[in-house]
């Protein structure tokens, strides 16, 4: 069901920092700052040859992303993003099989304009999963 591996994302308290260690230091390719208010978070993309890796930002107080960071103050992995060809039906097969879709289970645009969906991370190893459609 699950495709290709599309992101991992990093929140990160300092997104500049964060930007010009993979820019800089790595000489990855990165992208401009992408602000989300939908999701509460900005995003900035490393591009990789083979995926992504996305760093994320608070944006405001009541962002997901800061309850994060008030916990791991230094930042850390946040979440896995799969591709999936049809997130409908990923998703009305993963609930028959007893895992759980967060927010309201109704798909909603991410970073690269298509719907994403996350499960709960009780039910992946302890790894908050974000599905998009392919």
């Amino acid at each position: 069901m699950i495709g290709r591996l599309n992101h991992v994302a990093i929140a990160v308290p300092d997104l500049a920092a964060a930007t010009a260690t993979y820019r800089d230091t790595l000489g990855a390719a990165v992208s401009a700052a992408q602000d989300l208010p939908e999701h509460g978070v900005t995003v900035v993309f490393v591009e990789l040859p083979n995926t992504k890796i996305e760093l994320l930002h608070p944006l405001g107080d009541t962002s997901p992303i800061s309850a994060f960071l008030t916990k791991t103050p230094s930042g850390g992995i946040h979440h896995i993003c799969y591709e999936v060809d049809d997130i409908g039906a990923a998703r009305d097969r993963l609930v028959q099989k007893g895992a759980r879709v967060l927010g309201d289970g109704q798909p909603k645009i991410g970073a690269h304009g298509k719907p994403v969906l996350f499960l709960h991370p009780k039910d992946f190893c302890g790894s908050l999963i974000e599905l998009e459609q392919a």
